[in-house]
């Protein structure tokens, strides 16, 4: 996953964790895409007060990530879902091409509901 994706990500999960200045640069910086100049500009700090308190707050992201597991935890069942999906659509092509069952098509409706209510 691409850096910046991943901090985005965490800071999401983790975000209020922060420092209400670390939250906001932060968002800033891996939400807005606003380089550390613009940020430090806009905000009357220097460019090495924004990069500081970045480097503080992906060090605090990181590490609760470290600690909790659960950016790890919610892509896997993301992924899972996903497969499953796949899985499902397989059988109900299946099921049109040969068995033709209404009850294993009312089956696959209520999984597919199922799976939705899983996304977050």
């Amino acid at each position: 996953m691409e850096k910046a994706v991943y901090l985005s990500l965490l800071l999401d999960f983790y975000g209020e964790l922060l420092t209400e200045k670390q939250r906001e640069l932060a968002d800033l910086y891996y939400n807005e895409n606003l380089s550390l100049s613009e940020i430090a500009e806009n905000g009357g700090i220097s460019r090495q007060a924004v990069r500081d308190t970045l480097l503080r707050a992906e060090a605090s992201l990181r590490e609760t990530e470290e600690k909790t597991g659960l950016l790890a935890r919610y892509t896997k069942l993301q992924r899972q879902i996903g497969e499953a999906e796949g899985l499902l659509r397989d059988v109900g092509e299946l099921n049109a091409r040969s068995l033709n069952s209404p009850e294993l098509l009312s089956l696959c409706g209520r999984l597919q509901r199922k799976l939705d209510e899983m996304k977050l």
